[in-house]
């Protein structure tokens, strides 16, 4: 949206789409493309190399936090970052890890080969946080969400905890699931729901039969993000329990639609959530049912942690800053390197 309000053309793909560069090259041709933008180092940028069209790319997390310490993909990420005009960090820390990581492996190159070799990432890496926009949809209807997640109770009582993500092992959406059922036993009014897409077949089928067994744990597919973004105006907290991240835009959202934040404590969810101001961070999950309990039981703490989340997401995550910056970059891939 921001570069076509700037008057470019834009082709949306996605990265799993394509098995091979090869097949990205047959895209390039079909569709004229003058230049590219990659989410992802590896997933998106690998597919980029040696096309001869200029490209930035935008770091996901898991490249950084995970895949940066595998060996091959390492190698691939450094050479893709050389090639690309610029980078696009989400927080100042990931800027940090990235610069490390791909000067590391430069001062390394230079080494074997006894010349001196400009760093990858250098001058290249912008920070640039997630813009954040709510759209809830108006005419969403709770009580029928709640009763097609089988949960059969008044919408008065209830205190529903909300885990967005996709289904894939670095989400790690069943990390809470025994210690909140067992919660849910003691206090049958608390629920949480698991929603995202498919992600991982393989990894879905064991989710989905773990959530079968866990009393107070429902899981739903993926929706519409209107109607997300209402589920989370409803809802009693948004939780995130990843094992890594990179900004999480579903806490960022809970925050701007004034809902507590309740999250794992990673560095890419510590660099949003302040423990006690903006939000909630817990280690385990017995630290994630002590918290809750004491956010159902202080509505204090619940007002104060929504106010400041609200505030920090407008001061900090303006979507027409994040507009700007990316019309600024994209600028870089007209033209030649010289220019």
């Amino acid at each position: 949206a921001h570069l076509e309000a700037a008057g470019h053309v834009c082709v949306l793909k996605d990265a799993f789409d394509f098995e091979s560069p090869s097949e990205i090259a047959n895209l390039i041709l079909a569709e004229n493309c003058e230049a590219a933008l990659a989410l992802h180092l590896y997933r998106g940028g690998r597919l980029l190399q040696g096309h001869q069209i200029p490209f930035g790319i935008i770091f996901g997390g898991t490249d950084v936090n995970e895949d940066a310490n595998q060996g091959e993909k390492n190698t691939v990420m450094g050479r893709v970052l050389e090639e690309a005009r610029f980078a696009v960090a989400f927080t100042e820390s990931m800027k940090e890890m990235a610069q490390a990581q791909w000067k590391a492996r430069q001062i390394s190159l230079a080494v074997t080969r006894a010349v001196p070799v400009q760093p990858h990432a250098k001058g290249k890496i912008y920070v640039q946080s997630q813009g954040i926009a709510t759209t809830p949809n108006a005419a969403f209807n709770w009580n029928t969400f709640l009763q097609r997640s089988e949960i059969n109770q008044s919408a008065d009582n209830l205190h529903i905890f909300l885990l967005i993500c996709g289904l894939r092992q670095v989400k790690d959406p069943l990390y809470l699931v025994d210690a909140f059922s067992e919660w849910h036993q003691e206090e049958p009014s608390v629920y949480l729901v698991i929603a995202g897409p498919e992600v991982d077949p393989v990894f879905t089928r064991e989710v989905k039969a773990k959530v079968r067994r866990a009393a107070g744990v429902r899981l739903i597919g993926e929706m519409p993000q209107e109607d997300l973004h209402a589920v989370v105006k409803n809802c009693f907290a948004v939780v995130n329990s990843s094992v890594s991240e990179g900004m999480s835009a579903a806490i960022l959202e809970a925050m701007d639609l004034e809902v507590p934040v309740l999250a794992r404590n990673i560095p890419g969810n510590a660099a949003v959530v302040k423990h006690e101001v903006t939000g909630l961070l817990f280690s385990n999950p017995q630290e994630f049912v002590h918290l809750a309990k004491r956010l159902v039981s202080d509505p204090a703490l619940e007002k104060e942690i929504v106010g400041n989340g609200r505030e920090y997401v407008r001061m900090y995550h303006s979507w027409q800053v994040e507009r700007d910056t990316y019309q600024q970059l994209i600028s870089k891939l007209e033209g030649s390197t010289e220019d």
